[in-house]
This record gives C-alpha cells, structure tokens and sequence, in this order.
C-alpha cells in the first residue's frame, strides 16, 4: 500500500508539472544538517528550472527558496531538491516532517554530489523504514519521455574512477 501511495504521489508530481498552464511553481532546496554542504552547487537548481522551462515547457519559478527538513513550509512546495557531499542527518521531527511529506504527494529530488549517498540511504531509513531503495531499470518509461537515456542517465563526471 505505501509504495503505491509513494508512486501515486510521483504521479501526480509529474501531472501537476506537465499541465500547460500559467499557474508558476516554485521549487526549494532542502537545508539539513549534518555538514553535508546542503548549499552547494549555487546555480544547479536554476539552471534545472531554466531548462526544464524551455525544454519540457514546464512554469518553474527561476528562483530557488530554502526550506529545512522540519519545517511545516517543506508542505508549500510540491518538488524540493536537495545535494550535497557529505553527512546528513536528520532528527526524529525532521525525519517524521519529511515521511508526511512525501506520503502525501511530495517529491524529494537527491542529487548526490559525490559523497551523498551513503549518508541518505541512512537517513531515509529512518524516514521510509519499511522501504528499500531500488534502481530503476533502464527500460522504466521515466528514462524514455522526451529524452530518451536507454542506458540510464550519463555521467557528467567521475570520481574515484
């Protein structure tokens, strides 16, 4: 039941995006704690919304907020990003604040800028814990719409290669 509430909810994410309509959406990168540099990559986000604008024809507000894992503003925004390099940690209220979140519909978009990973997989446990992170195989229609990744995603770059 609860992976189909969390995949529901990712569909009507990408509904609510893909509607050509002026309604704006606004986008908000996720502040933690732990270390982990939630602030890097200063023009990643806006250049994502700037792009996606022109290509997917998407209404993404070219402005990014900040919003922190226990906030009850994390509920004003359908889609947060987050990154970074390092740890992460979230409290009880934080991890409890997020679980709400994304089970009613929320999308967090984890961009791992080397060194992420293995942190949130901890921490996500503790949000999701009766559910287990998976690849997304390479014929998933996500890799499939406009852009067409038949091999998954491409790397920009590679660390520790």
């Amino acid at each position: 039941m609860l992976k189909n509430s969390v995949g529901y909810g990712f569909l009507m994410f990408l509904c609510f995006v893909c509607i050509d309509s002026v309604a704006q959406v606004k986008i908000a990168r996720l502040k933690y704690n732990g270390g982990g540099d939630w602030y890097a990559n200063k023009t990643a986000l806006t250049n994502l919304m700037t792009f996606c604008n022109k290509e997917l024809n998407t209404a993404f507000v070219v402005e990014e907020d900040v919003v922190e894992a226990g906030s009850t503003d994390l509920f004003l925004y359908p889609y947060v990003y987050m990154t970074g390099h390092g740890n992460v940690i979230f409290n009880d209220m934080e991890s409890a604040n997020l679980r709400k979140y994304l089970l009613a519909g929320g999308f967090l978009h984890i961009d791992d800028n080397y060194g992420l990973d293995k942190f949130i997989r901890l921490e996500l446990k503790k949000v999701l814990p009766e559910l287990e992170l998976i690849e997304i195989p390479y014929d998933h229609p996500v890799y499939h719409q406009k852009f067409d990744f038949p091999k998954g995603l491409p790397k920009i770059h590679e660390h520790d290669g």
